[in-house]
C-alpha cells in the first residue's frame, strides 16, 4: 500500500466517523426531542388517537321523608351510542336499533352515518332493551350505564319533589330548589381499542380525586300522612267534580310542613308527557280571594288592639249593608240582626266583619294582614313561590276596603293561609314554613340541620286563645258553619270559607265559579297540626263547609288513627356497597295526641288508613276473622265501615303504598 493511498484510507475512515457520529448525535437528541422535551405533547396526541373519554353526567343524592322512606333515588340505566367509524352494514345496524329502541330509523341512520366516533342514539332505555341490543353483539355500537333519577312512589309529593331533566339537573321542586346540594361529582370512562379495532374499556374513574360535597336530603314530609292527604283530596275532587285542589298539614310550633298536596297530579319519572298545568305547585304559587277563612284574621287584629270584646254586639242590617254605591249581602240570604264576635265568626257573617274592620280602620287592618304575612313571600324553601296580591291601603276604594274585611279583593296563597292559621294556634307566633329537616353528606354526617325560625309575634298568647276558643264554636257549635269538621272526642278549632273566583274574560266576579276551603287546628287547647283544604271550582257542595269541611274531617281521623305524631330525627350511616345511605339508629320522641275512643265493637270498624299491624291489632281484640292483601296502608275494605260483626264472617282489607 502506498503512502498515498493509506492517506486516502485514513481520511475515509474519519469521515466515516464523523459521520457516524453526527447521526448518532442526531439520534439521540431526535429521541430526547420526542421522548423528554415534547414527550407529554405527543404522549396526548397518541391518546387522542388511541383512547377516547366520555364524562358521564353527575348521579343525584337521595330524598328521604323524615323517617327515612325514600323518595328520590338514582338508578343506573343503559345508554346506546354508536362509534360510526366502526360500524359496519349501516343500513342493518340502523334497522335493528330503530326496531329495538323504537327509534325512527332515519335519526338511526343519521347518528350512524355521522363524521366522528361518538353519537349518542338513545339514553337511560330499560333493561330489556338494553339486552336485546348486548346479544346482537354489533360493531361499533355501544352501551354505557349513566344515572338516572327514579321516584319510587311514583305521583306522590310530585310537587314537592319536583323532577330532574336527563343531565341530571333539578328542573322542579326541590330537585331544583337543592339542586347544587344532589349533584355528585361527574364519572368519566375512559376506552381503547384493540388490534381488532374493538372497543376495550380502560377505567371507569373521574381521574383526579375530587372533594364530593353531595348531600342527601331529609324532609319534614311524613309519608304516611302525605298518601293519606292525596288519597282524601283526590276522592273529593271525584266527589265534587273540582278541578283540582290543595291541601296542607302543619306543624305550628315549628313550620314544619308535614304533607303538601295538590290536584292535579303527575309522575316525575315521564314528567315530560304531563301539561305545564299538572306540574304546577299550586300550593305556593297560585294566589285566589280567600274568602271567610280570612275572618278570623281580621276579628284577631280588633281583639288585639282592645277596639272590640266578645260582649260587644254588631247590627247585622238584615242581611243588607249598602257601602257606597254597592249593597253588600250575608251569604246563602242570612238575614242576621245583631251578633257578637263569636257569633259573627260562627255563621260567618260577611257584614259582622265588615263592622269589625271598621273599627280597625284601613292602616290597621293593613298592619295586621301583612303581619300575618300576607302580600309577602313565607320564605318556604321551594321555588316559584307568590307574593300573593294586597294593594296599598291608599288605592282601596270603601268597597275594596269593605270586601276584603270577608277576603274578596285580596289574593292569598294556601302556604301564606296555614302559616297564618299556624300564628293564631302557636300563641301568636308566626313560624317560617319549611320542607327539609337536614342535609347529610355520604358519609352519613349532617353537614346542616334546619331549624325552626319564628318571623315575629303578630298578637298575644291571650288574643291568639280567645280566636282559637271562638274558632272551636265555629265547628263544635249549633249551627257553626264548620259543623262537617267535627272529630269525635277531640276539640277541633276552624274556619270555613267560599270566595267568588274573578272572572277576567267578563272583568267581575263570577257567580258560578268558586273557591271553597276549610282551615283547622287540633286539639283546639293544644294545636299540634293545622290543616288547609281549597277545592278549586268544586260543581257540587260548592260551601266550605260542605265541600272542604269533610275533607278536613276525613284526612284529620286517618292520621289520628294511623299514626302517632313523631318528631323523629334519625342518624344515618353510609352503606358499605355505597349505594346511597340508610337509617341506623332512631332518637325517637313521639307525642301521642289522640287514642282510639271507639267504644260499640260489635261492628266492623273503619280500617282506610289504618297499617298493616293497626288492623290485625283492632281486629284480633275484637275477635274478627281479617283476610288482607297488599302492602303500605289500608285503602278499603269488604264489608264496609258500620255493618255489625257477623260470626265467621271475614273481613277482607286491601293495603297500598299509592306507588
Amino acid at each position: 500500500m502506498t503512502a498515498k493511498s493509506g492517506k486516502w484510507l485514513r481520511f475515509r475512515m474519519a469521515s466515516i466517523l464523523v459521520l457516524f457520529l453526527v447521526l448518532y448525535v442526531a439520534l439521540v437528541s431526535r429521541a430526547f426531542q420526542l421522548q423528554v422535551v415534547s414527550g407529554e405533547t405527543l404522549g396526548k396526541l397518541a391518546d387522542r388517537q388511541h383512547k377516547k373519554s366520555l364524562t358521564l353526567y353527575p348521579e343525584r343524592r337521595f330524598i328521604f321523608d323524615r323517617n327515612g322512606q325514600k323518595l328520590a333515588a338514582t338508578v343506573m340505566a343503559d345508554s346506546v351510542y354508536v362509534d360510526p367509524s366502526s360500524v359496519e352494514e349501516r343500513r342493518k345496524v340502523s334497522s335493528k336499533l330503530s326496531s329495538i329502541l323504537g327509534v325512527k330509523r332515519q335519526k338511526v341512520a343519521g347518528a350512524v352515518s355521522s363524521q366522528g366516533s361518538f353519537r349518542w342514539v338513545a339514553r337511560q332505555i330499560s333493561p330489556v332493551r338494553a339486552e336485546r341490543i348486548r346479544t346482537l353483539k354489533l360493531k361499533g355500537v355501544h352501551l354505557v350505564q349513566e344515572p338516572k333519577r327514579f321516584y319510587p312512589h311514583r305521583e306522590m309529593a310530585c310537587h314537592l319533589l319536583g323532577f330532574a331533566g336527563l343531565d341530571s339537573t333539578g328542573l322542579d321542586g326541590l330537585e331544583s330548589k337543592y339542586d347544587e346540594y344532589l349533584k355528585a361529582v361527574p364519572k368519566k370512562v375512559v376506552w381503547g381499542r384493540d388490534a381488532r379495532g374493538y372497543k376495550i374499556y380502560l377505567n371507569n374513574d373521574s381521574g383526579d380525586i375530587v372533594d364530593d360535597k353531595s348531600c342527601s336530603l331529609f324532609l319534614t314530609i311524613d309519608s304516611k300522612i302525605q298518601y293519606i292527604v292525596e288519597s282524601q283530596l283526590r276522592k273529593a275532587i271525584e266527589g265534587t267534580g273540582a278541578k283540582g285542589g290543595t291541601v296542607i298539614v302543619m306543624d305550628p310550633g315549628t313550620g314544619e310542613v308535614l304533607a303538601m298536596a295538590s290536584e292535579p297530579r303527575f309522575n316525575p319519572n315521564v314528567f315530560s308527557i304531563y301539561p305545564a298545568d299538572a306540574r304546577r305547585n299550586r300550593a305556593v304559587i297560585d294566589s285566589f280571594d280567600p274568602g271567610s277563612v280570612f275572618k278570623p284574621f281580621v276579628a284577631a287584629a280588633a281583639l288585639e288592639e282592645g277596639l272590640v270584646t266578645e260582649t260587644d254586639m254588631f247590627d247585622c242590617e238584615n242581611g243588607s249593608y249598602r257601602v257606597g254605591n254597592r249593597v253588600i249581602h250575608d251569604a246563602q240570604n242570612e238575614k242576621f240582626q245583631k251578633l257578637n264576635l263569636q257569633e259573627i265568626l260562627k255563621y260567618s257573617s260577611n257584614i259582622g266583619s265588615i263592622k269589625i274592620a271598621e273599627r280597625l280602620g284601613r292602616e290597621k287592618l293593613y298592619r295586621y294582614i301583612t303581619m300575618f304575612g300576607f302580600g309577602s313571600k313565607t320564605g318556604v324553601d321551594l321555588p316559584g313561590e307568590s307574593r300573593g296580591i294586597l294593594r296599598n291601603p291608599k288605592d282601596w276604594s270603601d268597597v275594596d276596603f269593605a270586601t276584603i274585611a270577608f277576603g274578596q279583593g285580596v289574593s292569598v296563597t294556601a302556604i301564606q293561609l296555614v302559616a297564618a292559621m299556624s300564628a293564631i294556634a302557636n300563641d301568636g307566633v308566626l313560624m317560617k314554613p319549611h320542607v327539609v329537616r337536614c342535609m347529610v353528606d355520604k358519609k352519613g354526617s349532617v353537614v346542616k340541620e334546619f331549624e325552626p325560625v319564628a318571623v315575629r309575634r303578630v298578637i298575644s298568647p291571650e288574643t291568639s286563645h280567645r280566636i282559637a276558643s271562638i274558632l272551636t264554636d265555629v265547628v263544635e257549635g249549633e249551627g257553626g258553619t264548620g259543623k262537617n269538621a267535627r272529630i269525635v272526642n277531640l276539640s277541633v278549632a276552624g274556619k270555613t270559607g267560599t270566595s267568588q273566583k274573578f272572572d277576567f274574560d267578563l272583568g267581575r266576579y263570577s257567580a258560578e265559579k268558586v273557591e271553597a276551603s276549610f282551615v283547622g287546628f287540633f286539639p283546639a287547647e293544644d294545636p299540634q297540626m293545622v290543616i288547609l283544604v281549597v277545592l278549586d271550582e268544586p260543581e257540587t257542595c260548592r260551601w266550605g263547609g260542605a265541600a272542604a269541611a269533610p275533607v278536613f274531617k276525613k284526612v284529620s281521623e286517618q292520621i289520628l288513627r294511623c299514626s302517632n305524631k313523631s318528631m323523629e330525627l334519625r342518624e344515618v350511616a353510609a352503606d358499605e356497597d355505597n349505594e346511597g345511605v340508610r337509617i341506623i339508629q332512631a332518637s325517637t320522641a313521639t307525642e301521642t295526641i289522640y287514642h282510639d275512643t271507639e267504644v260499640d265493637e260489635s261492628v266492623i270498624p273503619d280500617f282506610e288508613g289504618m297499617s298493616m299491624r293497626e288492623v290485625l291489632r283492632i281486629s284480633q281484640n275484637r275477635g274478627m276473622d281479617v283476610r288482607i292483601a297488599g302492602s303500605g296502608w289500608a285503602v278499603s275494605q269488604n264489608p264496609i265501615p258500620g255493618v255489625r260483626i257477623e260470626k265467621n264472617q271475614p273481613c277482607y282489607v286491601l293495603f297500598d303504598r299509592g306507588v
